[in-house]
């Protein structure tokens, strides 16, 4: 009896060694992808949208099982809040790669971007980096990939469609932060290009005010055709809004970073920003493989609606975990950033729903872009390519 006892024992105790060993191999089998973004304080719904995405694609991978190199991997998302604080975004970064050995890392602001680019080469980690700045691209980092395209596409395209409907003399009168003036360094020389007049000047600070009649109505004074207005989406509204109070009845551009759908939802509806031209919502987009990620992601929470900073985010998660399978590697980042561009043509249509269709050799993202126009209270979808070719 005791003998068998002891066999008892030994076999309990050899079955709970082999299952902590297994244990353990598949715990070395994890990968992580790093986040360091803004999860509270002002900017917190941004971040958290950013995050959102990035972890609905990790679902749908585990989902299906991730294989490289012949070995199962299973990916995480470690999400650390820098209240979009560069000098946080730096100090998050190097214990993403140090404590948690990501292969790459996540980051949603420029500021940001540009402090992990002063030490992501030599810490050997790949650059996600979520903005439309092309100065991120233009420094010649070469861990670096540039998730959605960069701003100064859309320029000349929004300028012919609102010159050509509403007239030549254009009034400034966006955020005073430095991505909107990144915007407004590309957009004032373009329109006097294109022959165009800028009657008014007055940025304001969205992020600090409720009230902008003042300045807005400083810029009406000079009877413009086309108002140049954006910032956070809620702010951009209410300039909109104050602007047709004051009579306005020419047209909007809208910067890339105020959303439409999110700017209707303050004021109302679409109909006060009838014949603004700005970023077209995920929301309105027709095409079918956008229209199934705004239905996939709608029932997994709770009815929200997904913005442009959800599905690009989700799909740079879905290309990064493709380019590790061609690349061979979870753990070689040089590698990783090698394969993106294929990696982004051999997406699933599923998992691309803005279309994107490569990386170029600066680690742009390019894309098939779509962007919106109101008329008649609705948003009317244009393909950016078409409309930058049209006369």
């Amino acid at each position: 009896m005791q003998s068998g006892f002891k066999l008892t024992r030994i076999a309990a105790a050899a079955v709970s060694l082999s299952l902590t060993m297994a244990g353990a191999a598949l715990a070395q089998e994890v990968v992580k992808i790093g986040y360091s973004g803004p999860l509270s304080g002002g900017a917190a719904l941004y971040g958290k949208n950013v995050l959102s995405g990035m972890e609905m694609a990790v679902k749908e991978i585990n989902s299906k099982g991730l294989e490289v190199g012949g070995k199962k991997y299973k990916l995480e998302i470690v999400a650390l809040d820098d209240q979009y604080n560069p000098s946080q975004t730096g100090i998050n970064v190097q214990r993403l790669v140090q404590q948690h050995k990501t292969p790459a890392v996540l980051v949603p602001h420029s500021g940001g971007i540009f402090a992990v680019q002063a030490f992501n080469e030599k810490s050997n980690v790949l650059l996600l980096a979520y903005t439309s700045l092309p100065q991120v691209t233009a420094r010649g980092n070469k861990l670096t990939v540039r998730i959605p395209p960069e701003f100064t596409g859309y320029v000349d395209p929004f300028i012919k469609h609102a010159m050509s409907k509403y007239g030549k003399n254009a009034a400034i009168a966006n955020a005073d932060h430095d991505y909107a003036k990144a915007w407004t360094a590309a957009f004032k020389p373009a329109w006097e290009a294109a022959g165009g007049k800028i009657v008014a000047e007055n940025p304001m600070s969205y992020n600090k005010a409720t009230d902008f009649y003042s300045g807005v109505s400083r810029v009406m004074q000079a009877k413009p055709d086309v108002l140049f207005i954006g910032g956070a989406s809620e702010p951009t509204a209410l300039v909109a809004k104050q602007a047709r109070e004051l009579g306005f009845k020419g047209g909007f551009i809208v910067i890339d970073q105020a959303k439409m759908d999110e700017m209707s939802k303050v004021i109302g509806g679409y109909q006060p920003l009838e014949g603004a031209i700005g970023v077209l919502p995920l929301v309105e987009d027709t095409r079918p493989d956008a229209k199934g990620f705004v239905e996939r992601y709608r029932k997994t929470h709770d009815n929200r609606d997904p913005s442009s900073e959800v599905s690009l985010n989700y799909t740079a998660v879905h290309a990064t975990a493709i380019a590790m399978k061609l690349a061979n590697s979870v753990t070689d980042p040089v590698a990783i950033r090698a394969q993106m561009d294929k990696a982004i043509k051999e997406l699933p249509n599923e998992a691309n729903p803005n279309d994107l269709d490569g990386v170029n050799e600066a680690g742009g993202m390019l894309a098939n872009t779509y962007v919106g126009t109101v008329e008649d209270g609705k948003v009317k979808a244009l393909n950016l390519r078409s409309l930058a070719a049209s006369k």
